[in-house]
């Protein structure tokens, strides 16, 4: 038995003892580090990886918290907890439903478009489903909307976040594409690549942001054509006490501030960590002007944003110990061989490694793929000759699938977690079905016309 163990077995012990405890139920971070571990260990024994690899991980660890382009995950996060503990989404969608209260459907229309503007100031996707879920989904089931259309939109509009800048996923990606792309140069041989940075990320993203937008848009208006009893017109909304400028004095401080600060970054004012403490600073200010000067907010808001980002930077040392063991046991090269081996040349490749990262979807989430999974396969897709904007945008828009496929997206989680016991969790899972069929219609219109993504990064 011994004999039949070689180097190769145990990247795919690593693989499999980490699904296996991930499906147990363990931490995320406390997983990708212990299975490293043990599985280091174990070929340490057996003569396999040299142990004083594990020697590198203080230097990762270091470069992580020094690293300038994550410091902004905590200030967007703050920015985004901020905001939503302002109640800003809640007079957001009070205010659109007056708008659209007397078309058909006018709610979805509410949902979208609230959801576009939560998505590009907060980037938190249980704040936005969650917030959307209490306010929205009651009323919605009161006035005899469909309940598969009304989750499925909630779950949808409160993804966006994931694509829509400034976003936090954008600028974890960027950070780990950088690596990849300096481990594709170093296999093609290229001493100077191009940088991949976070702002070159934002603005590949805002065209494909608003093409998906485009598309739920469009699919709710051709449900309302097909089937427009599921949309019945909200009579019950008051909208004789409203005026355009109450609704812009709701409207303009979010707006204000989205395009300050994603206007300071594309514009090259600011660096992305610069322009999210101004964000963070914008975000406190339109809370005092709302609530006042609330000192308990300012704290509920720190201690959730110290919560997060605990998190997100724990998952992302624990990935980094999980890929240091990993290429230990030379599997990068694995990796690489096998995508090079692939029937069809770098297009079988890279519809491969997407649909695998689209079936992970359904039992990882995006932290875990981001930081185990892209930095795995992205380098040999970048040797092959893709573009690394494009691939990490289309690696995105992928991964934000995983919020939505059952049995483990959080959109579904957050939303069944505040919805009325009348909805059903089948309802949900229906419900979410055609937008997802909407985010892979859009990779494949990216896929066709890759300029979409690219052409604005270029003339930055």
């Amino acid at each position: 038995m011994i004999e039949l163990i070689n180097q190769e077995f145990f990247p795919f012990l690593l693989f499999f003892l980490l699904a296996v405890f991930l499906l147990a139920g363990y931490p995320v971070a406390l997983t990708l580090a212990g299975t490293a571990i043990l599985v280091g260990t174990i070929g340490f024994l057996f003569d396999f990886f040299p142990l004083v690899l594990i020697s590198v991980l203080p230097n990762r660890i270091f470069g992580i918290l020094t690293n300038e382009t994550l410091i902004a995950v905590p200030l967007f996060i703050f920015m985004g907890v901020m905001l939503e503990k302002s109640g800003i989404a809640n007079d957001l969608l009070e205010n659109m439903s007056k708008i659209w209260g007397k078309k058909r459907g006018g709610l979805v229309y509410s949902i979208l478009i609230v959801g576009v503007l939560m998505a590009a100031s907060t980037g938190i996707v249980g704040a936005t489903v969650v917030t959307m879920g209490i306010l929205s989904l009651p009323l919605m089931i009161k006035w005899k909307y469909d309940k598969k259309i009304s989750t499925g939109v909630i779950c949808a509009s409160g993804t966006l976040g994931q694509i829509i800048p400034p976003s936090i996923v954008l600028v974890l990606l960027a950070d780990v594409f950088q690596g990849a792309n300096e481990q594709a140069s170093a296999i093609s041989g290229d001493l100077a690549p191009d940088p991949v940075s976070s702002i070159d990320l934002f603005a590949g993203a805002i065209f494909p942001g608003l093409l998906l937008v485009s598309l739920y848009f469009l699919w709710i208006i051709f449900c309302s054509k097909l089937k427009p009893d599921i949309f019945p017109i909200n009579n019950q909304i008051e909208t004789r006490n409203f005026s355009f400028i109450s609704i812009l004095r709701i409207i303009f401080p979010p707006i204000a501030l989205i395009i300050i600060v994603l206007g300071s970054i594309l514009f090259g004012i600011a660096t992305p960590t610069e322009s999210a403490s101004l964000g963070a600073l914008g975000s406190i200010l339109i809370s005092i002007r709302k609530k006042g000067i609330n000192i308990n907010t300012l704290l509920d808001a720190s201690e959730e944003t110290m919560k997060i980002s605990c998190m997100v930077f724990f998952i992302l040392i624990g990935a980094s110990l999980f890929s240091l063991v990993f290429r230990g046991f030379g599997g990068d090269l694995l990796v690489e061989n096998f995508i090079n081996q692939i029937p069809g040349g770098a297009v079988s490749s890279f519809i491969v490694v997407m649909i695998i990262i689209f079936l992970l979807g359904f039992f990882l989430d995006f932290f875990q793929i981001v930081f185990v999974i892209v930095p795995i396969v992205g380098p040999s897709l970048i040797a092959i000759g893709y573009d690394p904007i494009w691939l990490a945008l289309m690696f995105a828009i992928n991964l934000q699938t995983s919020f939505l496929t059952p049995p483990f997206g959080f959109a579904l989680f957050y939303l069944r977690g505040v919805c009325p016991k009348e909805v059903k969790t089948s309802e949900i899972y229906q419900g979410v079905i055609p937008f997802i069929a909407l985010q892979i219609i859009l990779l494949l219109i990216l896929y066709k016309f890759p300029s979409i993504i690219t052409w604005l990064p270029k003339q930055i």
